[in-house]
């Protein structure tokens, strides 16, 4: 199978997941908007977005499991297509005099389910059709599909707000999921299907993913990091929605999204076409540091020029992080064991991710009260605090030996 060809195809199935992406971004965006207008607490929009990530977090490994036991391009088909069915509860709902906020929590629930099967075999898809030099290419435009939801979505579904409401959003989205399905049975179809391996059992196939990880020092310690990072940076991705909204309204909202998000494209491009050739571990501790200044910068005024100007630099600084973060790792994991690694370091990485989930909205509830200024100036001062803390933590990338080792080939 001739490289460009390879190449090729993974454009086809990174078209149908930046489609998806976008229909994604509708659905989180006016969801978002929903319950902040049905409630006006950043805690119950903190709880939508819990259960929407827990799921995925919960079942990451046994689905890495078994993206390196069946066919990984089946896996992603049956992920996609079925985390539909949430989307479509929630639609009926919304349908028969509004949905309540146990019912959009019930739907993203069961949505996420199902999207916990994509990720390892979306991941371990693209070491199975890449050379190692086309990684960080790839990995530049995987990252920016995944930003379409910041990008694209919250001014579509901003200006789609004026002339309709959140129904229109999630019609959209389900449709998106057949390009999905179809880009990945294209793929599938090219390269053929993985053939189903007799192997060891399920539980011994979880510990050896946690056997890969810790048999390397240097992705240990990235991975225990990462989930320091996905802390401060999941406050800021709970709280900025709700933040703008207490003083703006949602076109306000939707196009300050958009033009943050357009950092990412920047920086994807960038990346998609030129890659990052060296100093890795340098180029991740930087970005982050970064990042985490720029979130706080993010907090500290209302005045939207700023907040955009922040907001751009926070996201365009992003994807180096991820680029470097992706690279340091894929490398350095057998291919043999992609899946099931995968699984673990989306688990171990993102636990920062459920703790943010669960106190950020809380928090911004509570010093709001405190403050008695409103939810909006407890949100501030949580994104606030959690961008010195990013920069804080993110300097430690710079220190250990481990991390550095990595580079090495």
């Amino acid at each position: 199978m001739e490289n460009g060809s390879n190449f090729s195809r993974f454009l086809i199935l990174w078209i149908g997941e930046l489609i998806s992406s976008i229909g994604g971004g509708l659905t989180s965006f006016g969801l978002g908007v929903y319950v902040f207008q049905l409630t006006g607490s950043a805690a119950n929009m903190a709880l939508v977005t819990l259960l929407g990530f827990l799921p995925t977090l919960l079942l990451s490994v046994p689905a890495g499991v078994l993206a390196d036991r069946y066919d990984r391009r089946l896996l992603m088909m049956i992920g996609d297509g079925c985390s539909a069915l949430g989307i479509l509860y929630i639609l009926f709902c919304m349908m028969d005099n509004g949905a309540t906020l146990t019912q959009i929590c019930i739907g993203i629930l069961i949505s996420s389910v199902f999207s916990a099967l994509l990720e390892p075999s979306y991941r371990a898809t693209i070491t199975d059709l890449l050379t190692k030099e086309e990684y960080s290419k790839a990995s530049g435009l995987v990252y920016l599909a995944g930003s379409a939801r910041y990008l694209f979505s919250p001014i579509i579904a901003g200006f789609l707000l004026t002339i309709s409401d959140v129904r229109l959003l999630l019609v959209i989205d389900i449709c998106t999921f057949i390009f999905t399905v179809i880009s990945t049975a294209v793929v599938r179809k090219c390269i053929g299907a993985k053939v189903k391996q007799k192997s060891e059992s399920f539980m011994i196939s979880m510990k050896e993913g946690w056997r890969v990880i810790r048999g390397n020092k240097g992705v240990l310690i990235l991975v225990a990091l990462s989930s320091g990072i996905t802390l401060f940076m999941g406050m800021f991705q709970v709280l900025a929605e709700p933040f703008v909204l207490s003083f703006a309204d949602a076109k306000t909202l939707g196009v300050a999204e958009t033009i943050c998000a357009c950092g990412m494209l920047v920086s994807g491009v960038i990346l998609g076409v030129r890659g990052i050739k060296g100093h890795f571990v340098n180029t991740l501790g930087i970005s982050l540091i970064l990042s985490g200044l720029f979130m706080a910068g993010f907090g500290l005024t209302r005045d939207m020029i700023l907040i955009c100007a922040c907001g751009f630099l926070f996201f365009a600084s992003l994807p180096f992080a991820n680029n470097c973060l992706d690279y340091l790792v894929r490398t350095n994991i057998p291919a043999k064991g992609q899946g099931r690694a995968w699984g673990m370091v989306g688990f171990l990485s993102q636990l920062g991710y459920v703790v943010a989930y669960a106190i950020s909205g809380v928090m911004a509830d509570a010093l709001g009260k405190i403050e008695g200024r409103g939810v909006g100036n407890g949100a501030a001062t949580v994104i606030i605090s959690s961008g010195i803390l990013l920069s804080i933590i993110a300097a430690a990338v710079l220190l250990p030996k481990g991390v550095r080792e990595l580079e090495k080939d």
